[in-house]
């Protein structure tokens, strides 16, 4: 296994529009495997294929940050089904560090997956593991949480973006 680097805002494969698995193997599990040691080591509740540079519809979700093994779960090629309710949290990703902000999101949902034989799989899911899911559904169609913000939420998170990435270009051309 191997940790992987996650792709930082604005790298363009991170509004890219992922493509279906259709090779179920052990270079697939391996690819899995390599992810959720990323997600643990960053660490993270959660992590999609492109944010490591892959353009597969895969995603694995972990509430515990690796201390519960049970909570491990591996989503192939997810579709959200039937959401339910809506609540508001606090959200940050790895893909733009130092940056939170407030995102609504269904309390519940289905969702209907493929586990990493290729098996048809449904999950209900609701509180964090739903947000948790959305947010990492989304990056496989190409959107971030701050897609999500509206108003003067979104006008300030656009200006704490642009200096978080003024920074990261400086700190970069001093290296």
């Amino acid at each position: 296994m191997a940790v992987l680097p996650i792709r930082l805002i604005p790298d363009p494969v991170l509004r890219q529009k992922c493509h279906p698995v259709e090779v179920f193997d052990t270079g697939l599990e391996r690819f899995a495997q390599d992810m959720v040691e990323t997600m643990h080591a960053a660490p993270g509740i959660g992590l999609a294929a492109p944010q490591v540079g892959d353009l597969r519809r895969l995603v694995v979700v972990d509430l515990s940050v690796g201390d519960d093994p049970d909570q491990l779960k591996v989503f192939v090629n997810p579709v959200i089904h039937d959401p339910e309710g809506q609540d508001s949290e606090l959200e940050g990703c790895l893909s733009i560090p130092e940056l939170t902000e407030k995102v609504k999101r269904p309390e519940k949902l289905r969702l209907a997956y493929q586990d990493l034989s290729g098996r048809p799989q449904e999950l209900a899911a609701d509180g964090w593991l739903a947000r948790a899911i959305c947010h990492e559904v989304d990056h496989l169609d190409g959107v971030l949480f701050i897609d999500h913000l509206r108003g003067l939420r979104r006008e300030r998170t656009r200006r704490q973006l642009k200096k978080l990435l003024k920074r990261r270009q400086e700190e970069l051309s001093e290296s």
